[in-house]
């Protein structure tokens, strides 16, 4: 405790801002970056040399126990695969291209590529394992020529590797056999040579490290340039805002995949950088498999929690349920973050009850904001208590310009740690900058106080998202979205808002399970309420949690309540619960649980329709009005 309270957990904002003539505003900070490391291969030299011993990650193996690799052992590893890689012709037009999820494995082979100068390029492991046709990674393999092609497991990912075997030059398996695939175990034999020396000397900060990839959703995946200085200056940028980080190595329970910016170029990197050790998560915020969070949690005390909304909002009763489990999680947490889609005022206020009940010192809830092509982060809430929804401020070394668009401000963003374009896809770099050469993101924000740009910016929605309304009146989806779950008190764990060219708004939602099953089973005696009548645990029904009469009455209540001193705008008129999760195939949500509004809408034009039918059907929940009961 007393080593905690001598560390400053955030550095203090020092935020500038200039306003233009037609309303566009230039926000700073005042903290300068500095010097940073010129790439991720020579700051695993520089860590293993320090501290070779060290545990840089650790996974469960196949009897449930914590297998760990040392920084030592990773520095060694990768100077094999780095010989091994160029051997194999693979190059700067020759990437490595990675199927499969998180693990040990997967983090040597980036660690390998790395030192070679070779791009990595891990893509969502749903492309794989959820595809009948493979459409994706054929198109991705397509556009980029991969020179070999990496998967954890040969029999899981067969179907996968066959589809690419026309437009990839080998595949390499970690388990399993596979005819003409090389052994991962056979490359880490390489000794390494002077081919190896010279390249990891040719690794600078405009070398290629990764290429990540968009969702896609709507047409082939756009594969984001991640260069050696992006990611090393953003993780220099972190340690500016994070000070504790000097002296207090990270350690992570981390399930957040690294097929995406969060989990790889922000985590991953946060621990590389900072002498840390992340413990690899095989849960995540998915029935059957949060159990095996809660799990890991249970015996690594992390020092900071980064998830997503629908993690916490699991996470949330775990905590207030279990006593043991709250007091190892909080033990030396430093702060509890979330990323990737904004998170409801009432989950966040529940978070900080429990952090308030269950720490002996503060846990602040924090943010930030970022994208795939800034590395990922660009503002952070470097203070404590930042109010829902604030993302807050440039981080030392980013320019952010706050653009008008129609009635919005577009955030774009200038800076070392923001990508050079995209892949082989000229025409969408050209379009993605603005003529000063920022970054068009797309998302709306706001000053939560104009006079105090320190006070940060609030996330307004994605601008593409906005709809009107038949009326002619705009509608801020994003926004409406947050307020519906936060009106909701926790019982959706997500929603899609309706209503483009329509009389009146409506939205499509999900349950969150764990809220709906206690709601439902509030008036049943403790011994009935996780089992059934033989004893034998009770399956959550979506279906009849969503006809519950309780579950109806919550929902109505709180659209009445958004429907308060709100015009057309804010207010949702019909809601419409949803039984089948968002689909990872079909687009609709990413890997770490974001919903695609646009691609949700297609998909589901049939329950769309059943909202805005002229007589709707009993499932569909209206808002009460003043002469109607709540029901």
């Amino acid at each position: 405790m007393g080593a905690l309270a001598e560390l400053e957990t955030f550095a203090a904002p020092d935020t500038t801002v200039r306003e233009r003539g037609d309303g566009t505003l230039i926000l700073r900070s005042r903290n300068r970056l500095g010097d940073h490391e010129s790439s991720l291969a020579a700051v695993l030299a520089a860590r293993a040399q320090r501290h070779p011993e060290r545990p840089l990650a650790a996974a469960r193996d196949r009897h449930g126990r914590w297998e760990t690799l040392s920084y030592g052992r990773a520095q060694e590893c990768a100077q094999a695969l780095a010989q091994a890689f160029l051997d194999l012709g693979l190059g700067a037009q020759r990437p490595l291209m990675i199927l499969s999820g998180n693990s040990l494995e997967h983090l040597l082979v980036s660690l390998g590529a790395y030192a070679a100068g070779v791009p990595v390029m891990p893509v969502s492991v749903a492309y794989s394992l959820q595809s009948s046709d493979h459409a994706r990674i054929r198109a991705i393999a397509e556009l980029t020529a991969p020179g070999l092609v990496f998967a954890q497991d040969a029999a899981a990912f067969g179907p996968a590797l066959d589809a690419l075997a026309p437009l990839a030059g080998g595949a390499l398996v970690a388990s399993g056999q596979r005819e003409g695939a090389l052994s991962l175990a056979q490359l880490l034999a390489t000794t390494p040579g002077a081919a190896a020396a010279r390249a990891a000397e040719r690794v600078g900060p405009d070398t290629v490290a990764k290429l990540l990839f968009t969702s896609g959703s709507t047409s082939v995946p756009k594969a984001v340039i991640n260069t050696h200085r992006m990611l090393c200056s953003n993780q220099a940028m972190l340690q500016r805002v994070w000070p504790f980080l000097a002296g207090e190595p990270p350690v992570l329970v981390d399930w957040l995949p690294w097929s995406h910016t969060f989990g790889a170029n922000h985590n991953v990197n946060l621990v590389l950088f900072n002498g840390g050790t992340l413990y690899i998560d095989d849960g995540r915020p998915a029935p059957g498999l949060f159990e095996r969070t809660l799990a890991a949690l249970a015996e690594i005390s992390p020092t900071a929690y980064f998830n997503v909304p629908a993690g916490f909002a699991l996470l949330a009763p775990a905590l207030e349920a279990d006593e043991r489990l709250s007091e190892r999680f909080f033990s030396r947490l430093r702060f509890m973050f979330y990323a990737g889609a904004a998170l409801p005022e009432a989950l966040a206020a529940r978070l900080r009850a429990i952090a308030a009940a269950r720490s002996e010192r503060p846990v602040p809830l924090t943010s930030s904001w970022g994208t795939t092509e800034t590395a990922p982060a660009a503002t952070s809430a470097h203070f404590r208590d930042p109010p829902s929804g604030c993302i807050g401020v440039p981080l030392p070394g980013v320019e952010v310009k706050l653009a008008p668009v129609a009635d919005r401000l577009e955030i774009r963003v200038r800076g070392p740690n923001v990508t050079p374009g995209y892949f082989r896809q000229p025409q969408h770099t050209e379009a993605a900058f603005d003529e000063e050469g920022f970054y068009r993101s797309g998302d709306a924000v706001s000053l939560i106080d104009p006079h105090d740009p320190n006070r940060g910016l609030r996330f307004e929605g994605r601008i593409a998202e906005d709809f009107k309304l038949l009326t002619g009146t705009w509608v801020c989806a994003g926004a409406l979205r947050l307020a519906l779950l936060s009106a909701a008190g926790g019982l959706l764990s997500d929603a899609v808002i309706c209503g483009q060219d329509s009389e009146f708004v409506a939205a499509l939602a999900w349950l969150n399970q764990t809220e709906a099953a206690r709601l439902c089973q509030a008036d049943e005696r403790p011994e009935e309420r996780a089992c059934d009548d033989r004893g034998a645990h009770r399956a959550f029904d979506e279906r009849a949690a969503a006809d519950h009469p309780r579950v109806r009455a919550r929902l109505a209540q709180a659209l009445a309540q958004l429907g308060q001193d709100a015009g057309s705008a804010g207010r949702i008129e019909r809601l419409l619960l949803l039984a089948e999760p968002p689909s990872l195939d079909a687009g609709e949500v990413t890997d770490k649980g974001y919903l695609n509004q646009r691609a949700c809408l297609q998909r589901r034009a049939a329950e769309v329709a059943r909202l805005y039918a002229p007589q709707p059907d009993p499932a569909v929940i209206r808002r009460p009005t003043p002469a109607q009961p709540s029901l």
